[in-house]
C-alpha cells in the first residue's frame, strides 16, 4: 500500500505536468503549519526562476488543475507561492479502512529489494556480568533488527562476545592458584576433560576482578597471565577446555539476562571464532602490498585525500606479533563474508568508537576483505547518564549490574500498581515486569541513539508524558473498550470523521507507513517512538471527546470500534518493533 505522501505526490505531479511544469517541482511535505493545512507544496517558488513567472501565478495554475480532485477537501494557493492542501474526510477514511483490513501489516509493504543484513550488537565480555553500559547496544540493536526483519530483510544478529585476550589468561592463572589439582593444568594429561565446569557463574564473576586487581599490583602475576594467554591462543588443550567451560557458563548466564530484556541473538560468536582466520588474512595483506612495518608494528594506511582530520593507519599486529581488536574485527568480517556474504553489516557501538570503526571499515574495503558494494554501517550511541549528568552509577559510585537496574524499575512499577489496588499480588508482579521493561526500553529508545540521555526512573515509570507506561496505558485502554464492546471482528468500513479529534486520529494513522520506512532507512528507533507518542495523544483526545460505547447509531459505533481496533494494532506492532509488549490491564 503506497504511503499517503506518495499518493498525494502522484496527484500533485499530475497537476504540475498538466499546467506545463516539470514534475520535479511537485514536492509534497507534511505542513509545518497544521493550523493552516495538512500538507503543502513549495515547488512553485523553486519553479519561478526557471519559468520566469511569479511563484503565486504558478501555484494558482497548478491548483486550478487540482480543483476537482476528490482526494482534496482544500487545495489553495497562498502568497508568495505555497500550495496548501487538506485531504477529504472520505479519502482519509478509505485509506485507514484499507490499513485495518490488512490485519498483519496494517498497510506497510515490504521493501522491493530485500537485503541480507548482519547486525553486531551486545558485545558483552565473558566472565563478567552485564551492566548498564551494555543496555543501549542491546536494545537499540534489537529494535533495528526487528524493524529490518519486518520490512523484509534477512537479518542475522550476532552478540560478538569478548572472549579472547588477557582476560582469559587472568582467569586461568587465578584458577590455577586456587585449584592447582585440576587436570586442565597437567600438561601430560591426555584423557577426556570433564564435561562439568569447575566453577559456577558466581565464582567466575568473582575470579576475574580478583585476578585483574592482582595483575595491576604484581608484575610476576601479570607475566603468568600473559603466558597463559599465549599458551591458550597457541593451542594448549587444557586451557582450551577451560575456555570452553568459561564460555558455556558465561553464555548461559548472559542468555538468562538478555532474556529479561527480551533481546535474542541468532549467533553467539566471539572474538575466539575469528582467530583461525587471522594468519591467512595477515599474509594476504602483506602479499597484496597493503600491510607494511611501521615502528615495529604491521599497519595498513587508511587515510584519504578528503579527510579533514588525521586518520591514523590501522594497526594489524603489534611489534611482538600479537593481534589487536582491529585484527579480530577484520578477521570477523572475513568469516562473515565467507559464511553469510551479507549486503550490509551494522555495528551498534558506543559513539566514542567512531574513529576506530572508520579505520577498520576503510581497511576492510581497501584490502578486499569486504567488497566495494557491501555496506558497513556504524550506529554510534551516547551514554546513559544519571541525574547529575555523569555516566550512570550506583549510589556507592560503582557500575550497576543490569539485572539490578531492571529489578529497581520493576519494584518502582510494582509500588504504583499496588497503590491502585486493582490486582492480586501475582498479577501485579507480572504486570510490573512488563511495564517496567517498557519504561526502560522506551526511555532509552525515545532518544536519538547518538545523544546522551538522563536515566530518570521517576519520569520513565510515569503513566503520563512521553513514556513507555503511557503508551501501554493507551493500548490497555483500547483493549478494555473492545472487551466491553464484545466485538472481535470488523467487516464494515471506517466512516469519514465525525469530529475534529476523530479526523486527527485517522490522519495520524495514515502516517504509520512513512514512520516505519524512515526508522528503517535511518536505523533510528526514536522515530517509531515519536510516531506512537503522537498517535497515543491523538487517540486519547478522541477518546475523551467521544462516547464510543454509548453511540446510538450502530454504523457509527462500529466505525469507532474498528478505528480503535486499528489504533491498538498499530501501537502493538510498533512496540513489538521496539522490543516490548503490553499487558492485558494496568
Amino acid at each position: 500500500m503506497k504511503e499517503i505522501l506518495g499518493q498525494i505526490k502522484e496527484q500533485v505531479i499530475a497537476g504540475f505536468k498538466s499546467a506545463g511544469y516539470d514534475e520535479k517541482y511537485a514536492m509534497v511535505t507534511l505542513s509545518n503549519r497544521p493550523d493552516l493545512c495538512q500538507f503543502q507544496c513549495n515547488g512553485a517558488m523553486a519553479a519561478a526562476k526557471e519559468y520566469k513567472k511569479a511563484p503565486i501565478a504558478i501555484a494558482n495554475e497548478v491548483v486550478e488543475k487540482l480543483a476537482d480532485n476528490a482526494m482534496f477537501s482544500k487545495c489553495e494557493a497562498c502568497p508568495p507561492g505555497f500550495i496548501n492542501m487538506n485531504l477529504s474526510d472520505e479519502f482519509i477514511a478509505a485509506f485507514v479502512s484499507k490499513m485495518a483490513d490488512d490485519t498483519e501489516r496494517f498497510g506497510v509493504d515490504k521493501v522491493s529489494t530485500p537485503k541480507k543484513v548482519m547486525i553486531d550488537y551486545g558485545g558483552p565480555n565473558v566472565a563478567k556480568p552485564l551492566h548498564v553500559g551494555h543496555l543501549r547496544s542491546a536494545i537499540i540493536g534489537e529494535s533495528i533488527k526487528r524493524t529490518a526483519r519486518f520490512m523484509g530483510d534477512e537479518v542475522v544478529g550476532d552478540v560478538h562476545l569478548g572472549d579472547w585476550g588477557l582476560q582469559m589468561g587472568l582467569i586461568i592463572t587465578e584458577l590455577k592458584l586456587r585449584k592447582p589439582e585440576l587436570v586442565y593444568f597437567d600438561e601430560n594429561y591426555d584423557g577426556e576433560y570433564p564435561t562439568e565446569a569447575p566453577f559456577t557463574i558466581s565464582e567466575l564473576e568473582e575470579i576475574y576482578p580478583c585476578a585483574s586487581g592482582k595483575s595491576k599490583e604484581d608484575p610476576a602475576y601479570k607475566e603468568a597471565a600473559m603466558t597463559a594467554t599465549y599458551e591458550l591462543q597457541h593451542g594448549r588443550k587444557g586451557y582450551q577446555a577451560l575456555l570452553s567451560h568459561i564460555l558455556n557458563v558465561s553464555v548461559n548466564d548472559l542468555k538468562r539476562n538478555y532474556e529479561k530484556l527480551d533481546v535474542t541473538f541468532d549467533l553467539w560468536k566471539g572474538e575466539s571464532d575469528a582467530q583461525p582466520y587471522i594468519p591467512d588474512m595477515v599474509q594476504k595483506m602483506k602479499d597484496d602490498g597493503f600491510a607494511y612495518i611501521s615502528e615495529g608494528a604491521l599497519v595498513v594506511d587508511v587515510k584519504e585525500d578528503t579527510d579533514t582530520k588525521e586518520v591514523p593507519p590501522c594497526m594489524i599486529l603489534k611489534s611482538d606479533g600479537a593481534s589487536l581488536y582491529n585484527t579480530t574485527d577484520l578477521a570477523t568480517m572475513v568469516w562473515r563474508m565467507k559464511d553469510y556474504n551479507p549486503d550490509s553489516i551494522i555495528y551498534v557501538v558506543d559513539k566514542r568508537q567512531e574513529l576506530y570503526f572508520t579505520q577498520v571499515f576503510r581497511c576492510a574495503k581497501k584490502t578486499g576483505i569486504v567488497p566495494a558494494d557491501t555496506n558497513l554501517y556504524f550506529v554510534g550511541f551516547g551514554t546513559m547518564n544519571g541525574k547529575d549528568g555523569k555516566p550512570f552509577k550506583t549510589r556507592q559510585g560503582g557500575v550497576m549490574r543490569l539485572e539490578y537496574l531492571l529489578a529497581e524499575v520493576e519494584e518502582k512499577m510494582l509500588e504504583k500498581i499496588k497503590e491502585n489496588g486493582t490486582m492480586n499480588d501475582e498479577d501485579a508482579e507480572k504486570t510490573a515486569q512488563i511495564v517496567g521493561l517498557s519504561a526502560v526500553k522506551y526511555g532509552d529508545l525515545s532518544n536519538q541513539a547518538s545523544k546522551d540521555y538522563i536515566f530518570d526512573i521517576d519520569r520513565f515509570t510515569s503513566a503520563e508524558g512521553n513514556t513507555g507506561p503511557y503508551i501501554l496505558y493507551t493500548i490497555v485502554r483500547c483493549k478494555s473498550i473492545l472487551t466491553k464492546a464484545g466485538v472481535s471482528s470488523f467487516d464494515g468500513a471506517i466512516l469519514p470523521a465525525h469530529s475534529e479529534s476523530e479526523r486527527a486520529l485517522q490522519l495520524e494513522l495514515t502516517k504509520f507507513m512513512a514512520a516505519l520506512s524512515s526508522a528503517y532507512e535511518d536505523m533510528a528507533p526514536h522515530k517509531i517512538c515519536a510516531y506512537i507518542y503522537d498517535l497515543a495523544n491523538a487517540f486519547n483526545r478522541f477518546y475523551h471527546d467521544t462516547k464510543i460505547l454509548a453511540e446510538e447509531d450502530e454504523a457509527v459505533k462500529a466505525s469507532y470500534l474498528k478505528l480503535l481496533w486499528l489504533t491498538r494494532g498499530v501501537l502493538e506492532k510498533a512496540i513489538d518493533l521496539l522490543g516490548f509488549k503490553a499487558p492485558e490491564r494496568m
